[in-house]
């Protein structure tokens, strides 16, 4: 049953990963819908390309915060 787990595990693998992409691709969007709300705010009107630009490194910088533990949080007593 050993190889049977071990598919089952892939499997899961892929589909988290998937899950995950699916996931950061909705947040690029969000984060873009944003950017370009603050922007209006603002009075400025920036060109598509530093909306995408500015919505691309916000959700890199949300998804490496969340994957990072919080290690530094917690008292070590």
């Amino acid at each position: 049953m050993g190889i049977l787990d071990s598919f089952g595990a892939l499997a899961s693998s892929i589909i988290a990963a998937v899950v995950m992409l699916v996931f950061a691709i909705l947040s690029f969007f969000v984060t873009i819908f944003i950017v370009q709300a603050g922007a209006g705010l603002a009075g400025y009107s920036p060109s598509g390309d530093f909306v995408a630009l500015s919505a691309a490194i916000l959700s890199a910088g949300a998804i490496a915060a969340g994957a990072s533990p919080m290690t530094g949080l917690t008292d070590n007593v």
